[in-house]
């Protein structure tokens, strides 16, 4: 008989090879975005058939910006596996209903996750909601336009300007969490490393004292936006993320989408996505990224009211603008 519990330090091995057999190509991501919580045991539940770990579901709680902008305590929901000869036999069922029970003891007013199996989880209360999105054919090479930035590869020493640019963006975006620059430094790397890349956007300052003589520097980057690439498949690029400064918006976006668009290209993508917040600055530029832009909705994310209302939860995940970077996946 199954026993359902918490997990503890010796479990460890068997959660990563439980991980393994249930998502070989994320296994060592989900490892390792575990292995960064420092509450992680306590917010890790298993069904242990016989000493073996046959189901397992983890729980972090981020801060996650309302419907208002206000930042709440969330349950963000990962790691969900069942080991394919004991699925069908109710296990994640009953983790599930231990996790609500600790979600909302731990004060969190709502819970998160995304999946392509939403029926898993719709009997234990969780909802999906939507997201915009476009797909199609990668743009060709666009021809600069007067004034736009110049674009490169972000790189570790961008950390603290990335930050920057993603807080001011979301300062009031209903569904996105607010990041810490452990989470630029752990967590991200992990969703948008190679053969992804976050490109960033920049628009050279005039120098302020002309008088510093013919061999001073003439001015500094100043940062204006950043894109997230992804390549999810063969053949086929993703946006994942966008930030653009204030003021700034569509000269970031047009150089950073046809920047986009010819990363995508150079990896030999002939398809590519989109999940970004229908702005009209990211609506404007989008010729730069596809060729043929066709909408594209997506319902992946799933919420479930825990100590918050019901119709407050709802409105935060149904804002028109709000977003849920893939970067702050569990």
């Amino acid at each position: 008989m199954p026993h359902y519990r918490t997990a503890t330090p010796a479990d460890e091995p068997g959660l990563h090879a439980l991980w393994a057999a249930a998502f070989p190509d994320a296994a060592a991501t989900v490892g390792a975005l575990w292995a960064g919580d420092p509450g992680r045991h306590a917010r890790t539940f298993v069904a242990d058939d016989g000493g073996r770990v046959v189901s397992a579901l983890h729980y972090r709680p981020r801060p996650i910006r309302s419907a208002t902008g206000r930042p709440q305590r969330v349950g963000c929901l990962g790691g969900v596996a069942t080991h394919p000869g004991a699925r069908g036999r109710g296990h994640v069922r009953r983790l599930l209903g231990a996790a609500v029970a600790a979600m909302t003891a731990d004060g969190c007013a709502w819970s998160l996750l995304f999946t392509a199996t939403p029926g898993v989880y719709e009997g234990a209360g969780w909802r999906s909601f939507r997201a915009t999105g476009w797909s199609g054919p990668p743009a060709g090479p666009a021809a600069p336009r007067g004034g736009s930035a110049s674009v490169r590869p972000a790189t570790g020493a961008d950390l603290g300007a990335l930050k920057v640019l993603r807080d001011a963006y979301d300062e009031a975006r209903p569904l996105t969490t607010v990041r810490s620059l452990d989470d630029w430094r752990r967590r991200i790397p992990h969703w948008y490393g190679p053969p992804g890349r976050i490109l960033i956007a920049e628009q050279a300052e005039r120098a302020e004292h002309l008088s510093a003589g013919p061999g001073a520097r003439a001015g500094r980057a100043r940062p204006l936006g950043f894109v997230v690439v992804r390549h999810p498949g063969p053949g086929h690029a993703e946006v994942a993320e966008i930030a653009l400064a204030r003021g700034h918006e569509d000269a970031a976006a047009e150089a950073l989408l046809a920047a986009a668009a010819e990363h995508a290209r150079a990896a030999g993508a002939v398809s590519a996505g989109v999940r970004l917040p229908a702005e009209p600055a990211v609506l404007r530029a989008l010729p730069r990224l596809l060729a043929q832009a066709t909408p594209e909705t997506t319902a992946y994310g799933m919420a479930r009211p825990l100590l918050s209302p019901a119709a407050e939860v709802a409105s935060t995940v149904g804002a028109p603008l709000a977003a849920h970077w893939y970067g702050d996946s569990f």
